[in-house]
Parts: structure tokens; C-alpha cells; sequence
């Protein structure tokens, strides 16, 4: 994991970026509403959720509703910090890019 407000190198993926996002604004989101809302497959959710929860940014728990059974997904409160400074930092990077393409404008005109 990244220091607060550094890029996060297992943030920079696309997918995982998305399931941890959408975590952030839940509390024990549903698997299958996670698959739905970042439109994955359930293998391709199990995947990712298994290496997140490798690397610990993700919990999961495991139980019945009825005789149904049924998967949680949870953030914890510093994997919403480290999301937070992943955040910030792309903010950053975009900002900077963006007045230094201005600079570069000015001394072009």
C-alpha cells in the first residue's frame, strides 16, 4: 500500500479501482450488486476481489440470507484513506499536466 496521498500501484488498475471506489460509498456492499454496478463477470469479480482481499484492502464475508447463500464485500477505514490519497494524488498529476500545458501555450503564442 501507498503512503497517504501517493498513487497506489494496485489502485492503478482500472477494475480494481472501480470495486474499491464503489466499497468506499457501501458498508458490506453485496457481491452481486458490486458485479452488476462495475459490470463484471462473477469469475472476473472473484478474481479481483481475491487478489484485493490478498493485499488487503478488501474483507469479505460469507453467509446465508434464507437457504441462499451469500457474499459481502467491505473496505476498511485505512484502505479508504489510501483510495483518499490515490485520489489526490491522480488530481495532482492531472493538475500539474494541465499547467504545464498552459505554460507551454503561453510561450507558444
Amino acid at each position: 500500500m501507498a503512503e497517504q496521498g501517493e498513487l497506489d500501484q494496485a489502485l492503478l488498475d482500472p477494475t480494481r479501482l472501480s470495486i474499491v471506489s464503489l466499497l468506499a460509498a457501501t458498508h458490506w456492499a453485496e457481491f452481486g450488486y458490486v458485479r452488476e454496478s462495475v459490470r463484471l463477470s462473477d469469475s472476473a469479480l472473484s478474481k479481483q476481489v481475491s487478489s484485493l482481499e490478498k493485499l488487503g484492502y478488501v474483507e469479505v464475508d460469507k453467509g446465508y440470507v434464507g437457504k441462499r447463500p451469500r457474499t459481502w464485500l467491505n473496505l476498511s477505514r485505512a484502505d479508504r484513506e489510501v483510495l483518499t490519497g490515490h485520489i489526490a494524488a491522480l488530481q495532482r498529476i492531472a493538475a500539474d499536466a494541465g499547467e504545464t500545458g498552459a505554460r507551454h501555450q503561453r510561450q507558444a503564442d
